[in-house]
């Protein structure tokens, strides 16, 4: 074989080879798609689904306590949180990866009391691929993303004009 043609077949099993490691099976979220169900635990040790939500709206934020942009939007989604949740909102904060006991000391320390869930090996976190913190996702009552936001929300106006796209 000469050279030449060498390097095209390795070059193609390369491409194919790093094609398949890309290739994923797991859903991702992604706007206009179905949110990718899950199972964590909150800060009272209790399972939560997402799909225990299905007919309701959903707004997931994730976040952590180390990461500054999320800790200054935190208390504009408590404000979403107790006024919305009266029009059947569901909010769900996904910390990623701390621990149980450094989560609820923030919570107490910022006079929080939004639904928090833990994801210490970020494996939601992975499945929503998540690139940056905060990272916030707006799911129709059917289940379907309907917008993702990465970045903090500077206040609580902010939050509300992407909740009208799944509150009617």
């Amino acid at each position: 074989m000469n050279k030449m043609l060498k390097v095209i077949l390795l070059l193609t099993l390369a491409s194919g080879l790093i094609m398949a490691g890309c290739s994923s099976d797991t859903p991702v979220a992604t706007v206009g798609k179905l949110a990718p169900d899950f199972q964590l635990q909150n800060l009272d040790g209790q399972s939560v689904s997402l799909s225990d939500f299905i007919g309701k709206p959903v707004l997931i934020n994730f976040w952590a306590t180390w990461c500054p942009p999320c800790r200054a939007e935190m208390p504009h989604l408590q404000e979403i949180s107790d006024e919305w949740s009266d029009k059947g909102l569901v909010l769900l904060a996904v910390n990623m990866g701390e621990s149980s006991s450094k989560v609820k000391e923030f919570m107490q320390d910022n006079n929080l009391s939004l639904p928090v869930l833990l994801d210490p090996k970020e494996t939601i976190v992975q499945k929503y691929y998540i690139r940056a913190l905060p990272t916030t996702f707006f799911i129709d009552k059917e289940g379907v993303v309907q917008a993702k936001i990465v970045g903090a929300f500077p206040n609580k106006e902010a939050i509300e004009k992407t909740l009208v796209k799944i509150i009617p």
